[in-house]
């Protein structure tokens, strides 16, 4: 079922149950859920569930969060209740896993600082590995499965959203990325043009400590003779393709821009195109992945605070 088919069932008799081990996004997740309307309920005790499901007919999808936390939690009891759910015919569930990378998980322990549930006394990367073990037979019967390993939230969200947005009338959402070569392409990009043919402001003194986001830089890149027939082929594209993949029923699109270094020209295309699509109605969110990268870097070497 791909998530076109999927949004299409889902109904006000439906029940997403959202696990995965800690650190994976799973409370990202909810929250997402929460904001397209679903009613949610997170580490609600499974002996509960039943009760929860008898009750009065819910005017809105249920979404369920279930970890390690949970007061009766259990991979058997957990299966037992997928299985439970699955021969109901009055309603409808999913399961949405969300996993990661063990090295990933334990990054974010480690930037967090946080406890494993699963090791009060030891290390995390002991608890997820226990973890990790425990939630095989789970991530085994996951209707859906996101791997979350180099999202950012927001990445995590437009994911979770591509699945799960029930919400009527919905808006095709585009994302148009910049990003520097030198550290490889972002994931997940649907089209990606190569802006290292435009004049690199780089070589001018008073512009390199700057990026494309500063109407100087900007103006420069557009000075190139090449820039304007190059970003109105682009846009023509760009027009021609998104009333093309909203009505095929996608609900995401990602554009990518890259240049050299991340900082210059594809910041300055990414920032032109993502106001030429908003001017035309589009819901648009941008991403500089190079800027967030330094900003992060310089929040490190800042070192926490006192």
């Amino acid at each position: 079922m791909n998530a076109q088919e999927l949004t299409q069932k889902i109904g006000p008799a439906s029940v997403v149950l959202v696990t995965g081990p800690s650190g994976a996004g799973r409370s990202t997740a909810i929250k997402v859920l929460e904001d397209l309307g679903y009613e949610v309920i997170d580490n609600l005790p499974l002996s509960l569930l039943p009760r929860l499901l008898d009750g009065p007919p819910p005017n809105r999808p249920l979404a369920l969060g279930l970890d390690v936390r949970n007061r009766d939690f259990g991979t058997k009891a957990l299966i037992e209740t997928i299985d439970q759910l699955a021969a109901r015919s009055d309603q409808f569930a999913q399961v949405l896993y969300l996993d990661a990378a063990e090295d990933e998980l334990i990054r974010r322990y480690s930037e967090t600082r946080r406890r494993h549930p699963l090791a009060a006394s030891d290390s995390p990367h002991e608890g997820i590995q226990r973890e990790c073990d425990l939630l095989v037979p789970v991530r085994a019967r996951a209707d859906i499965l996101i791997d979350t390993t180099g999202l950012s939230p927001h990445d995590l969200r437009i994911e979770v959203e591509r699945w799960f947005d029930i919400r009527a009338g919905r808006q095709l959402g585009v994302t148009v990325h910049s990003f520097s070569y030198k550290r490889g392409l972002p994931r997940g990009m649907d089209i990606v043009i190569d802006c290292r043919f435009l004049r690199n402001p780089h070589w001018d003194e008073s512009l390199r400590h700057h990026d494309g986001r500063d109407p100087l830089v900007a103006a420069f890149v557009a000075q190139d003779p090449r820039f304007d027939p190059f970003f109105d082929r682009v846009k023509s594209l760009v027009d021609l393709l998104l009333p093309a993949h909203k009505d095929e029923g996608k609900t995401h699109l990602s554009i990518g821009f890259g240049c050299t270094g991340g900082q210059h020209r594809s910041v300055a295309v990414t920032e032109r195109l993502a106001s030429a699509l908003a001017k035309d109605g589009w819901h648009v969110s941008k991403r500089h992945w190079e800027m967030e990268r330094r900003a992060v870097q310089a929040q490190s070497d800042k070192g926490p605070e006192i």
